[in-house]
């Protein structure tokens, strides 16, 4: 019940945990045994296919093999919350664009202010970048209890980090440049590119031209994790379509009923065809890249030998206090600063889709720069001032989660409505639903003209709406009148063969206004709903039986029901429950506490809104 941004914020909460543990690991390693830790990862590791092949010690096969993966999955990411996410409306992507260029431009001009003149200004690479897996992990643990839109707005603010950083790594560290296999590289990738736009889905294809783009940039000279990044925005997502499930409803029923092989691989293919190619990659991925690929990234890179000289020597090198303020002060002020100004000089026509409180905190926690910044301080540096520049990285991931704690929990002490408007902000969310409420013709319970609207697409032979009913009684006992909430129709009739007479049958009775409590009978008797069952519901209920059982018989509501799925069509609903709340759509688990924080968060915004507006 997870959408994959939810999944992705909850796999970087725990990420970031291993993560830490890895750098943890690294640094008692090296401190106990610094030959061990310097042998092992310096061991060649050769694949060879027909004279050809690539060899490298381990610590590069992890910095620029699997590495790729995890900008691969940021990739992935980036284009799902573009294509159907927070990021879907253009203009709403510029301004974190401009924010995370200024964020950059800020920390490097740090960076390069306290190594002016020095061998060491050639590292200002590595203050520039955020880590997104740490970031966003950290932001979730100390961060607010918040809806998604500060995670989606960092989400784009790191992912142009990561785009500059890759382009600076591909550019400025490249020591040397061979033409022909970058040429090759380009073509491997036009390749997945047409392959992409020409509707074929063969992923071992992407991946084998993947993997010889890969080998191609490094044959190149250009480092080549970049492209990661480059496979996983080419990777469309789409939302699931009614008409698709429908298709492996029916091709699942074949097997069912005959159950081949050939049958189960085309059940097996509608299935996968129902979800994006995006998303399944995602799922199969992101755990890899969280648990195991960066943690392991940090165990490679994050070692260093401490002692009292080396430390008080580090927090007097310019590459160590360089990178340590270009990220802690830098980066929010270049993210916060830039935000503003162009709020100001657009009149507010693009502004954060957050508060200002929410925006300094996004870029306190934009100030780690682990992951990319040791990447590019293994290729800028080597021996004392590598040494140097990990010390800066360490305390400079430190100390903006550190600010970012302190900033929240300042937050916190507001008082309630400005502490609303500093974290959410006057930005209008995005509505997805197509059909606005409309009482003349909406079924509707609760208070009528409550601030707060749930409108549920349901199904009454669905079990997932049946487990759903007690916790919407529930919710309009905890709101009362804050809460209004509108059923409407959406019989899945390819699995669910009588909830098309189900729905007519409320239809029916209300027109004896007796549409709720027809509505909690069968919700309350799914597994009755035969004509003879909603017949003697309808006598429970003492309506006419006669005027009853002839609008079932005459289908007169089915006009009504087809209104209702024409507009869960429109919105983009393919199954149920689905609930929308102030017509955004709530994605996730159903449960009460689930629901309560959204409602409550949608009414803070109404308060919001309406107090701005008087």
């Amino acid at each position: 019940m997870q959408t994959p941004l939810r999944e992705f914020l909850r796999t970087e909460t725990g990420g970031a945990a291993v993560l830490l543990a890895g750098a943890l690991a690294a640094l008692v390693w090296v401190n106990v045994d610094a030959s061990s830790y310097n042998s092992l990862w310096r061991t060649k590791l050769s694949i060879d296919l027909g004279g050809a092949g690539v060899a490298l010690d381990l610590r590069h096969w992890v910095n620029s093999g699997l590495m790729t993966f995890f900008f691969f999955v940021v990739g992935l990411e980036a284009r799902r919350e573009i294509d159907i996410g927070e990021l879907r409306e253009r203009r709403r992507v510029a301004l974190p664009v401009v924010a995370g260029i200024g964020g950059m431009a800020a920390a490097v001009a740090i960076y390069l202010a306290f190594n002016a003149g020095r061998p060491s200004a050639h590292g200002w690479g590595m203050a520039m970048s955020t880590d997104t897996a740490f970031a966003l992990g950290l932001l979730a643990l100390v961060g607010p209890r918040f809806p998604d839109r500060l995670r989606a707005f960092i989400l784009t603010v790191v992912v142009v980090d990561d785009i500059v950083a890759l382009v600076v790594i591909a550019t400025v560290y490249t020591k040397t440049l061979h033409i022909v296999p970058l040429l090759a590289a380009v073509a491997f990738l036009g390749g997945v590119l047409v392959s992409r736009s020409l509707g074929v889905r063969v992923g071992f294809a992407c991946a084998v031209l993947g993997v010889a783009a890969w080998v191609s940039l490094l044959k190149s000279g250009v480092e080549p994790v970049v492209i990661g990044l480059a496979m996983g925005l080419l990777a469309y997502a789409y939302p699931t379509t009614r008409s698709s499930l429908e298709r492996a409803t029916e091709r699942f029923r074949e097997f069912r009923e005959q159950p081949t092989a050939e049958l189960a691989r085309v059940a097996g293919i509608e299935l996968r065809s129902a979800t994006s190619f995006n998303e399944r990659l995602q799922q199969l991925f992101h755990p890899w890249t969280s648990y195991v690929i960066v943690p392991l990234f940090a165990l490679a890179n994050a070692g260093i030998a401490i002692n009292g000289g080396f430390l008080a020597r580090a927090f007097t090198s310019p590459i160590t206090l360089g990178v340590l303020v270009g990220y802690v002060v830098g980066k929010p002020v270049g993210i916060l600063g830039c935000s503003w100004l162009v709020t100001r000089l657009s009149r507010r026509r693009l502004q954060p889709p957050v508060g200002w409180a929410a925006v300094a905190g996004g870029g306190t926690i934009a100030g780690i720069g682990f992951t990319i910044a040791l990447l590019i301080a293994t290729l800028a540096f080597d021996g004392r001032q590598l040494e140097e520049a990990k010390v800066g990285i360490l305390s400079a991931a430190l100390g903006a989660a550190l600010v970012t704690w302190l900033l929240f929990r300042a937050t916190a002490l507001l008082p309630r409505r400005l502490r609303i408007r500093a974290l959410l902000g006057s930005a209008q969310p995005l509505i997805d639903l197509y059909i606005d409420v409309d009482p003349e013709r909406d079924h509707i319970r609760g208070a009528i003209h409550g601030p707060v609207t749930v409108v549920e697409y349901g199904d009454f032979e669905c079990p997932y709406c049946g487990q759903a009913e007690p916790v919407v009684r529930e919710l309009l006992r905890e709101f009362g009148e804050e809460v209004r909430y509108v059923w409407r129709h959406l019989p899945l009739n390819d699995v669910h063969p009588h909830a098309q007479l189900a729905a007519e049958a409320a239809e029916a009775a209300a027109d004896q206004n007796a549409f709720w409590e027809m509505h909690d009978l069968m919700l309350d008797n799914q597994d009755a709903l035969e004509p003879s069952d909603l017949i003697g519901y309808a006598e429970q209920l003492g309506l006419d039986v006669e005027r009853f059982t002839n609008s079932l018989r005459e289908h007169a509501g089915a006009a009504r029901v087809a209104e209702d799925v024409d507009s869960a069509d429109l919105s983009g609903v393919s199954g149920t429950p689905t609930f929308f709340i102030n017509s955004r759509r709530q994605h996730g688990a159903y449960d009460i506490a689930s629901l309560s924080a959204a409602v409550r968060a949608a009414g803070a915004r109404a308060t919001l809104a309406s107090t701005s507006a008087g």
